[in-house]
């Protein structure tokens, strides 16, 4: 990114305008990419925790702060500086948490029942489509609420998790 903002100041001062255009699509084209693997990535967090949930049947702190912290970041992440638009559209999740859903099982079968199973046979034994309806479901409340009302939304739906009972000490 250094030598583009380089090339972008001699564009600018040697007024070579549309130049400086093609660069700063470049940039802006960078600059979505990252946000989009950043989202991904907490994607991939959280539906590590959802498997492990699915799986185990029950829900810890941790897991339930990881979920938690990963939608909310994701929802920062994915509104625009704009404050109007998103960079992933509610109806536009199915492709990425397909993905995003192998790569946890990969992360969950580490930690599940002490490793013993591999990614492949952990990934025969969840219902990945269940997995990826509950994501989806928690992913659609960063369209509709504040920040403050996401959180206890959020929360909301972790005690209707399996185990979340439990967790909530109720």
């Amino acid at each position: 990114m250094t030598q583009e903002l380089i090339e972008l100041r001699a564009c600018i001062v040697e007024q070579r305008y549309d130049d400086a255009l093609v660069i700063l699509d470049e940039l802006e084209g960078m600059s979505k990419q990252a946000i989009l693997q950043n989202i991904e990535s907490f994607a991939v967090r959280m539906l590590a925790h959802l498997i492990k949930n699915h799986f185990e049947q029950r829900l810890t702190n941790s897991w339930a702060a990881s979920i938690r912290d990963s939608i909310i970041k994701i929802q920062t992440l994915n509104f625009k500086d704009n404050k109007k638009s998103h960079y992933i559209q509610l109806y536009e999740w199915g492709e990425l948490l397909e993905t995003a859903c192998d790569d946890a099982v990969f992360a969950a079968s580490i930690e599940i029942s002490r490793g013993i199973y591999p990614p492949s046979q952990l990934a025969a034994m969840i219902d990945k489509d269940a997995i990826i309806h509950l994501a989806n479901n928690l992913l659609s409340l960063t369209y509709t609420d504040s920040k403050k009302t996401l959180r206890e939304l959020i929360y909301q739906e972790l005690i209707k998790l399996p185990g979340g009972d439990d967790w909530d000490g109720q």
